[in-house]
């Protein structure tokens, strides 16, 4: 065989068109094998009760009361099966390439030994991991008096071993019964899907779930790397050039669809049952995947990078030379990674001292916006990623001119790895306050979209209890 026989794999007895298999290199390539952050936004609750607390419908929320996953269960089981299978349906028909629940998994509350054995069947109907704490607790906002709930450590409410932003939140438990705001049940909740739902759920992860729940192959990203087994439920490609789907299929296996409207319909059900604390935890979860939705850097496979420029860099990488390629990915990742710490960052410095982030509070209140925006079904892709990803290029350029060289443009450098003890915020502050400014800037209409789209799903919710 001659080296352009070698270079033309065969695909239904043709052989693929070269634009299509350097395409599919170079998307497997930066993508398929690449370890891509997964978390959209750092510490989801700093963000979405400034969204919420100015909601003259959320702050008219009597308080609820505090209510066990299993004593839910124990009183709704029977409708809930009905419920379920109506949400398989809706994915089956409404989501393209979803993979179908297996039969096995449909949730039965007949039959159940006990209380664990029907959470058990409930966790496999909704496809989350069985690790999942799904304890009782509540994230305390940064400043917020201590009072007689006992701490809990980030251990007792995630599953991953590393993570800064939970190792840094405090949180504290709830007891069953004891009423508590619904503002907080939201916010605490629009954070928990980055504590574990989502891990080790494909057949290639090394897990029992994985071979049980039928997701198929992780479709991008490490599956050998906990958290980011996450990624193809927090991300949605829904905007990339048609060259890109054509060369690469699996970028269209990304499912925030499926898991927003999932826990929609379960917030649903709890509502109009009477189980508002599940009610709006299960509000939370769905409100976490439509913000991650809203970060440009989950809505573009590659921001900052044509498709031009990636077949260029993966034709050098299929002839042997992998550096473009791999300094590529390393800065992509290292943006979005500096990024989000900025903003972390940023909101705790607005905690402490609300003028030095006025303009991000502003932004996710909605100061000076127009309306709101009506949420339907079609919202996740139809907006919300249209918006983010139509701003990824212009994010990525922001963040490369104004963050320091190292940690955005030196792809010797890991920012995840070397993250801890690194507060962008305080530095460009510190050091280039007209740097600092720029990002504001840039990040300020993005949470203008998170603040709006979060609102516009609580009232969505209140429309139809």
């Amino acid at each position: 065989m001659n080296a352009s026989h070698a270079l033309e794999p065969v695909v239904r007895g043709r052989a693929r068109p070269l634009s299509a298999r350097v395409a599919r290199a170079a998307l497997c390539a930066a993508v398929a094998l690449s370890a891509l952050p997964a978390f959209g936004w750092s510490n989801h609750a700093l963000s979405t009760r400034p969204a919420l607390e100015g909601m003259p419908e959320v702050a008219r929320l009597a308080p609820v009361k505090v209510e066990t996953l299993e004593a839910f269960l124990a009183a709704e089981g029977p409708r809930l099966e009905k419920v379920l299978d109506e949400q398989e349906r809706w994915a089956r028909e409404h989501v393209p390439t979803y993979p179908a629940r297996p039969d096995a998994l449909r949730f039965v509350a007949a039959g159940a030994a006990d209380a664990a054995e029907l959470r058990r069947r409930f966790v496999a109907a909704l496809r989350i991991s069985p690790d999942a704490r799904l304890s009782l607790f509540l994230q305390r906002q940064p400043g917020e008096a201590a009072d007689e709930r006992p701490p809990m450590a980030a251990r007792e409410v995630t599953t991953l071993p590393r993570d800064n932003a939970v190792e840094a939140a405090k949180f504290v438990a709830l007891r069953e019964g004891e009423s508590v705001s619904p503002l907080a049940v939201i916010a605490t909740a629009s954070d928990e899907p980055d504590y574990g739902l989502d891990i080790g759920l494909w057949e290639d992860n090394g897990t029992a779930q994985g071979r049980a729940y039928g997701f198929g192959k992780q479709p991008f990203g490490n599956p050998a790397l906990d958290f980011g087994t996450q990624a193809p439920f927090h991300m949605g490609f829904f905007h990339e050039s048609k060259i890109v789907y054509a060369a690469a299929g699996f970028l269209k296996r990304t499912y925030p669809e499926y898991r927003i409207h999932l826990w929609k319909t379960l917030a649903l059900h709890a509502l109009r049952t009477g189980h508002d604390y599940w009610g709006w935890r299960f509000a939370g979860w769905a409100m976490h995947y439509l913000q991650d939705l809203t970060q440009p850097y989950h809505a573009r496979v590659l921001p900052g990078l044509s498709t031009v420029r990636m077949l260029w860099i993966n034709a050098l990488q299929i002839a042997g030379w992998p550096d473009a390629r791999n300094r590529a990915v390393t800065l992509v990742s290292n943006r979005h990674l500096a990024f989000e710490n900025f903003h972390r960052f940023a909101m705790l410095a607005g905690y402490r001292e609300r003028g030095r982030s006025a303009a991000l509070f502003d932004a996710l209140g909605g100061a000076g916006a127009g309306a709101d925006p009506k949420y339907d079904d079609d919202s996740p892709r139809a907006v919300i990623t249209r918006r983010s990803a139509d701003a990824a290029d212009a994010l990525d350029r922001t963040i490369a001119a104004s963050l320091p060289a190292r940690y955005v443009s030196d792809p010797s450098f890991e920012f995840g790895a070397s993250e801890e003890g690194i507060d962008l915020f305080a530095s460009l502050s510190r050091d280039d306050p007209a740097a600092r400014d720029a990002l504001v800037r840039a990040l300020t209409p993005r949470l203008a979209d998170y603040g709006a789209q979060t609102r516009a799903f609580v009232r969505s919710l209140l429309a139809g209890r």
